[in-house]
């Protein structure tokens, strides 16, 4: 089969979350979903599509890549190719080639499932296992257990507090009212709620985005924060569990997250919650 390496543009970003959103299921508990892209669409989407790169056979898009940093790599394949070594051999071309315009010259990282023949494929030509990560999922099928905190749906209004607690949170001026407001205009935000946690004298302490790849498939949680102020009290296990309860209101199956293995706070903030750890999986890299 002839495989077509594209930058996609603005124009073809639609087709990649496509892609993506049918990709998603129970059975691969972490790679790359449409609600990564969605996140990510908060930079803009000239940006994001600077940023994604797609592989095809007759029109038909096999593999989506979204570089998450420049020498960052997070690469996800239509299921049933996953075991195709016309596609390992290709990828891997791409992905050792600077000159292919996907990933530069030097040491690069690569997230990409388990079970993809591409690992193999990489580890047979010099790359090696690197930073572990631990996939987490909330079954849906019962009813989530109540939060413990005042929850609201984000809007225009809310925008404000949400983005506050975000930066709060993780520390970076990056993610302003402004970017939310291009986040919530992306056609992936259809599919996707931003959510606040505020506790009983009314602060806003959490915010959490989820999202949908449709009904029967498992939601995302990307991302969730505590504002700094307000860590210790419980408020990151609640938020956790509106998360789930708000993909299970839009049919999600399950609720996914994934965290570095070294952050066991984390770990035990969405096992508190009612996440379930799945086995480890490491990235990929390449020596410099």
């Amino acid at each position: 089969m002839t495989i077509v390496l594209n930058e996609p543009g603005v124009a073809g970003l639609t087709g990649a979350v496509d892609a993506l959103r049918a990709w998603q299921d129970d059975r691969t508990p972490l790679q790359l979903h449409p609600g990564d892209l969605g996140w990510a669409w908060a930079r803009g989407a000239e940006r994001l599509a600077a940023a994604v790169r797609t592989w095809s056979v007759d029109g038909r898009i096999v593999a989506v890549g979204f570089l998450d940093a420049p020498d960052l790599l997070r690469l996800t394949t239509a299921p049933e190719l996953r075991q195709d070594e016309d596609l390992a051999r290709r990828l891997r071309a791409d992905l050792d080639d600077p000159e292919h315009g996907v990933l530069p010259p030097g040491r690069v990282g690569l997230e990409v499932p388990d079970g993809a023949l591409l690992r193999e494929v990489l580890m047979q030509t010099g790359w090696n296992l690197d930073e572990p990560w631990t996939p987490l999922r909330h079954d849906l099928a019962e009813p989530v257990e109540v939060s413990g905190l005042r929850v609201e749906v984000v809007g225009p209004e809310t925008a404000r507090a949400r983005t506050a607690v975000h930066r709060s949170a993780f520390g970076s001026p990056r993610f302003t009212e402004e970017s939310w407001h291009v986040l919530a205009a992306g056609p992936v935000y259809a599919d996707a709620r931003c959510l606040i946690g505020y506790d009983d004298q009314d602060r806003a302490v959490a915010a959490v985005t989820v999202w949908s790849a449709g009904p029967g498939k498992p939601g995302l949680l990307e991302p969730l924060g505590v504002h700094a102020d307000h860590r210790g009290r419980g408020h990151g296990t609640a938020i956790s569990i509106a998360a789930a309860t708000a993909l299970r209101e839009m049919g999600a199956s399950s609720a996914l997250v994934c965290t570095p293995s070294s952050n066991t706070a984390a770990i035990a903030t969405y096992r508190a919650a009612g996440f379930e750890p799945s086995p480890e999986r490491l990235d990929l890299s390449r020596a410099a």
